[in-house]
């Protein structure tokens, strides 16, 4: 059940007295706090519902979204195991979305259906279609009682109406806990293993120290950092409880059948053809250092009453990969089912050892094997890859695109091989940058088979639909086009035109004539489209959904998309918006709040590519700064922050220089457009972006204000790495320290606001980071404040969290950049 919001006081005036740090300043608890209601209305505006397409694509499910939901539910009991997060009182991840509604839309007569015995106070975490579209499942998590529960519930499709299924709450922890078997007579679900008794309990009093050993091997490995690790013996055996899960077939009506024994399975899958069953189970030893995707486990073959029949292997815990971002691990990895045969296993193996520094025989890095049921024979291989293997998308017995990319020179390749005729040699479909948008030919397009497998939708003489985002000088133009795998001819079968954007959601038919599309403009928020290309260029549109405005108060802001150089002639896109009915000749420069996240590139030409859209919805959120239009500031939103590393050079080796070239072109822009005033700018982020606020407050004195939310700010916290750097910290000192503006909290002298989740779990971004870089700064006599939202993490979900984030930064940009005085 949705829990109604904590009771909130009045929201206090627009200038609360928030005063600089000073010594005689200490914590203050003043409890959740109310923006101005402009801010509030965008909060609260309504939410457009999901859409989930069923397989024969004629009809979607409909999934209402509720409003945010209130601290109580956010607060609920939470376990953090092995980078976990886990709701005691669910055996559920305890961080997750929910649906309040759930309906059936037919979408040739555009008819919406209610579906009737659905659970009260419906909490809809995961839906699923059968493969044959008879029936509908989904997870209800149920808070009635005091153990709580994860129900699974399942629709008839035909009678549209509901009935929970399985009789034990489900294990959704490390799974969903739930998926259809081929032949649609059932599910293979992860039930709570009945009689398991209650979690393991302790006294808290130790029975030793913790050890952990390194014996010196000479092998260097990146180990991240990373949050809510296992601590002692206690957390081992708290975690090994929860993710203990009893695999069960379960039928439609209702009739369960256990599979073996009780396990710690992280993840199940029936193969298509329905007769074995692919398991992964957690295994011993734990880590102190790793989260559990790192830790052993075996991978094996099973038939569907549970029996033993192949391993696949045995993996060790992994404590670390060797340096670079094209590690990985040295043995087996990526196992999973051949989509388009009845059961043949693929994987892929590292003929490096994973380590990208380590020369191979032939250049070959990576080796993808076949290996088909009953397992008997040694396994084939199926493509011998120079980077990094990057998946499969199956077709048939002699179609299939195998995929490869290289993260140090952005390089990748796709190729065609026949699976069914090994001998014949793979031909190169596609390569180039991954960073080229411009010429990036789009993903391929898939559909699920009879059994419920993704296939590519092949077309008459092997052809394949490939659909794409379209960037061009002006603005991204996503398109579909139809691809000849013999010929290599292309033919555009839709693409997206001014002052639209519209953008391909699904195929709905065989040739690609018949397009699910969203399509929105500035003034339009995204609605459901059906496009028959077969029609009139007039005649090819229909109105599926219909979803108004959700602030109508802020629909005549302006939105453009600009373009300006950086002083080295890298050409740098952002999105200029500026309030309902302001003049710039009338009113003058505004100010403004920039709002950005730098990234990092390989080549000027890659980040020097337009992103966006100028016809997208002026869509307004809480989340990003749109919503300071609404307070009379002029936003500039995601302003191109490019941080270049061409050849052999790293990005980050001048990432100072490059991060305030691009703020200082940024700023020279909205200046010369007369819509910002230069002594009135503040700038923001989240993240990664939030460490880029720090350094432009540290580095220059472009801006009167910061806001910086859920950041890292001393790099030597992150010393095996951060974003896109390779290098540990030992291989790049002075990188690592030059960028850190916690080394230069003693330069900071504008105004900066600290904003973090008290329980963040993201890699690097601990709450200590915002702590100690606020000491820093106050300890130096500068100007910040430091706001801890409880039980939130990385991203915040409570209501009180969000309205009180709202109201942090008004109140900061009011004081500071609003009201500044020269």
């Amino acid at each position: 059940m949705n829990q109604p919001p904590a009771k909130l006081p009045p929201a206090l005036p627009a200038h609360p007295g928030l005063m600089a740090a000073s010594p005689n300043q200490g914590a203050s608890d003043t409890g959740y706090r109310l923006p101005p209601a402009p801010l509030q209305a965008i909060v609260d505006a309504p939410r457009a519902p999901a859409l989930s397409l069923s397989p024969r694509r004629d009809t979607a499910a409909v999934v209402q979204t509720p409003a945010l939901p209130g601290i109580a539910e956010v607060a609920q009991p939470e376990l953090k195991l092995a980078g976990l997060r886990i709701n005691p009182r669910t055996c559920a991840g305890s961080r997750f979305s929910f649906g309040t509604g759930l309906s059936l839309l037919d979408i040739a007569s555009r008819e919406e259906s209610a579906i009737a015995g659905l659970p009260p106070d419906l909490r809809l975490s995961d839906l699923s279609w059968s493969p044959d579209q008879r029936h509908l499942a989904f997870t209800h998590v149920s808070l009635d009682s005091d153990a709580g529960a994860v129900e699974l519930w399942l629709v008839d499709v035909a009678a549209r109406r509901a009935r929970k299924l399985s009789p034990q709450p489900l294990s959704a922890v490390l799974t969903r806990g739930f998926n259809w078997l081929p032949d649609s007579s059932g599910l293979l679900v992860h039930w709570r293993p009945v009689g398991i008794g209650q979690p393991p309990q302790t006294n808290g009093v130790p029975t030793g120290p913790i050890l952990q050993d390194s014996e010196a091997d000479g092998a260097v490995r990146q180990l991240r950092t990373y949050q809510d690790l296992l601590r002692n013996e206690d957390d081992a055996r708290l975690f090994e409880y929860y993710i203990t899960v009893q695999m069960v077939l379960l039928s439609v009506d209702g009739k369960a059948r256990p599979i073996g024994e009780p396990g710690q399975f992280s993840r199940t899958s029936v193969a298509p053809g329905g007769e074995y069953l692919l398991t992964q189970s957690v295994t011993r030893p734990y880590s102190y250092i790793v989260t559990a995707s790192s830790f052993g486990e075996r991978v094996e073959v099973r038939d569907l009453h549970g029996m033993l029949l192949h391993t696949v292997a045995n993996l060790p815990l992994e404590e670390g990969l060797p340096p670079g971002n094209d590690a990985v691990s040295s043995g087996v990895r990526h196992v999973s089912w051949r989509a388009d045969a009845p059961a043949s296993l693929v994987w892929a193996e590292a003929q490096d050892g994973g380590d990208p520094a380590h020369e191979v025989q032939d250049g070959v890095r990576d080796v993808v094997y076949l290996h088909a049921a009953p397992f008997h024979a040694p396994p084939l291989v199926l493509a011998r890859l120079t980077m990094r293997y990057g998946g499969v998308a199956w077709g048939r017995e002699d179609v299939a695109l195998v995929s490869e990319r290289w993260h140090k020179t952005r390089q990748y390749k796709q190729w065609m091989i026949a699976p069914g005729h090994l001998s014949t040699p793979p031909e190169l479909i596609h390569s180039g940058s991954y960073e080229d948008r411009y010429n990036s030919p789009g993903s391929p397009v898939m559909r699920a088979d009879a059994s419920g497998f993704p296939r590519l939708l092949i077309g008459p003489n092997t052809t394949i639909l490939l659909d794409g985002a379209g960037a061009t000088p002006d603005g991204d133009r996503p398109f579909l086009d139809r691809l000849s795998l013999t010929t290599r001819e292309k033919t555009r079968l839709f693409q997206s035109q001014a002052p639209y954007f519209e953008n391909v959601a699904a195929v709905l038919n065989d040739d690609g004539t018949l397009l699910l599309t969203t399509r929105e403009s500035p003034l339009e928020r995204p609605n459901y489209y059906l496009r028959d290309l077969t029609r009139p260029d007039d005649r090819q549109l229909r109105a599926l959904t219909s979803y108004p405005h959700p602030t109508p108060q802020l629909r005549d802001i302006h939105k453009e998309q600009i373009r300006y150089p950086r002083h080295d002639g890298v050409e740098l896109t952002a999105t200029l918006m500026l309030p309902p009915g302001y003049d710039a000749v009338r009113d003058g420069p505004l100010p403004l709040l920039m709002w950005a996240y730098p990234q990092e590139f390989k080549s000027a030409g890659a980040a020097s590519q337009t992103t966006g859209s100028p016809y997208r919805f002026n869509a307004v959120s809480y989340w990003g700064p749109a919503a300071y239009l609404a307070m009379g500031y002029a936003v500039l939103d995601n302003p191109s922050f490019p941080i270049i590393g061409s050849g052999d050079d790293e990005p980050n080796d001048t990432y100072l220089a490059q991060l305030v070239a691009d703020a200082e072109a940024a700023v020279e822009e909205v200046v010369r457009r007369g819509v910002g005033d230069r002594a009135r700018l503040a700038i923001g982020g989240h993240s990664y972006g939030a460490f880029m606020t720090g350094n432009l407050l540290a580095h220059t004195r472009l801006f009167r204000a910061g806001i910086a939310r859920s950041g890292a700010y001393n790099r030597t916290l992150t010393p095996f790495g951060f974003q896109s750097e390779e290098r540990p910290y030992w291989q790049a000192p002075a990188v690592y320290q030059a960028m850190s503006p916690f080394n230069h909290a003693d330069r900071i002298k504008d105004a900066m606001l600290l904003i973090h989740g008290a329980e963040d779990s993201n890699s690097g971004t601990f709450p200590l980071q915002s702590e100690r870089m606020f000491q820093a700064i106050k300890g130096l006599g500068g100007t910040a404040r430091l706001v801890m939202l409880p039980n939130e993490s990385h991203a915040y979900r409570a209501r009180e969290s969000i309205m009180h984030m709202l109201y942090e930064t008004n109140a900061w940009l009011d004081k500071y950049v609003k009201n500044a005085t020269p």
